[in-house]
């Protein structure tokens, strides 16, 4: 298939879907982001003055962690605790194709926007409610954010070094359970067509992370295997080492043997397959650390850009483990255009495209994140909320 890079004649495919956010931090709008990134017009219900916790997390109301979740969308602002602002918000919902909130269990039936009361006003509306460990049950009130989700779910044990233990990485209990909610809505908006009729799409953090650790699970039931830190880098024969100049690089050797003969010449160890240690697939589970024993000081003798050029062109699963920056110099991330812009409220707005490309063209255009109340008057009609 071609890709016409340039191309945006093609309307995305939940072009004419309105989406109704009512998302603080990340899950939610995790959710309403990636319906937004497909062509859904998402407009976020915001409380006055404040709005997304998210926004004030670096002393302003456009901090850059509220950036990454909310780019594509509209920003109003809204009391439902308030006769006038419930109306608004009423009309907004008989208007809507979905809503989404990630309030703990109770919070919406107090602000006048649980699903019971939504879907009367709109029996259309699919509604989206995101909490931290289920609706009901004994855990269901219990206050949950990403590490909680990732420990609770087992997934956190898999992270976690065992000899310098500190939770790494990024918040991807959030962020799972934002793509499971955008699949759960995907999903209902599509029985809607045939049937007519709105869904509750409900998911937890806990349940999502618990999916998403499926690996794990399948090992306890088939194998009667409780995985740990290293029991996949074992299996798929993961590695990282540091190279002379402290830059470090990433190989996943799997198992097909060219990619070991291959490493053995580049490497300049023809023999090293000779080595138990390095026999078969076998030997290098069982003595996993061996071969890093044995690989590592040869790594560490010669810059990371020679070993990778070497490797590269010998065909051996490799890549620099990347920062950010140096992902956007990258040729391939270049020619993929990974990187779009557009004017923003505090300046040149950057962020990363969605992945996902339609019949060959990629989605590149983007509304910069709003600022609270943008668009207060075009929708509500009334004056947006003063800029901080």
């Amino acid at each position: 298939m071609s890709t016409n890079a340039n191309s945006q004649s093609g309307a995305l495919p939940l072009a004419g879907v309105t989406v109704l956010e009512m998302g603080t931090f990340i899950t939610g709008p995790c959710a309403g982001m990636l319906l937004a990134d497909l062509g859904a017009r998402v407009i976020k219900i915001e409380q006055p003055g404040s709005g997304d916790p998210f926004r004030a997390f670096k002393g302003t109301l456009y901090s850059p962690h509220f950036q990454t979740w909310n780019r594509n969308k509209q920003s109003v602002t809204l009391d439902t605790r308030g006769a006038v602002d419930l109306a608004a918000f009423e009309a907004l919902v008989a208007q809507a194709d979905v809503f989404i909130q990630n309030f703990r269990p109770g919070v919406a039936k107090k602000l006048g926007v649980d699903w019971e009361r939504l879907h009367a006003i709109n029996p259309r509306l699919v509604y989206a409610s995101i909490s931290g460990f289920g609706a009901t049950g004994p855990d269901a009130d219990r206050p949950a954010f990403d590490t909680v989700a990732q420990a609770a779910s087992g997934f956190l044990r898999l992270l976690v070094n065992p000899v310098h233990p500190r939770v790494v990485g990024p918040a991807i209990g959030d962020m799972m359970t934002g793509f499971y909610t955008a699949q759960g809505v995907l999903a209902a908006l599509l029985q809607r067509a045939t049937t007519g009729q709105g869904r509750l799409v409900e998911t937890s953090m806990f349940e999502a992370m618990a999916h998403f650790n499926l690996d794990d699970f399948t090992h306890l039931f088939a194998a009667d295997q409780v995985m740990d830190a290293y029991s996949r880098p074992h299996v798929s024969q993961s590695y990282v080492f540091q190279c002379s100049d402290g830059l470090w690089l990433a190989l996943h050797m799997s198992s097909p043997p060219k990619f070991w003969e291959n490493l053995a010449e580049a490497v300049g160890q023809p023999d090293m397959l000779q080595l138990p240690a390095f026999a078969d697939r076998n030997a290098r589970i069982a003595h996993y650390e061996d071969v890093v024993a044995h690989l590592a000081p040869i790594f560490a003798s010669r810059p990371r850009a020679e070993w990778l050029a070497t490797l590269r062109r010998l065909e051996v699963p490799s890549a620099p483990v990347a920062t950010s920056v140096e992902v956007l110099e990258d040729e391939q991330a270049k020619h993929l255009q990974l990187e779009i812009s557009t004017p923003g409220p505090m300046g040149e707005f950057r962020t990363i495209r969605s992945p996902i490309s339609f019949d060959g063209q990629r989605s590149l255009s983007v509304t910069a994140p709003p600022l609270l109340g943008q668009d207060n008057d075009a929708i509500l009609g009334r004056r947006a909320e003063a800029a901080e």
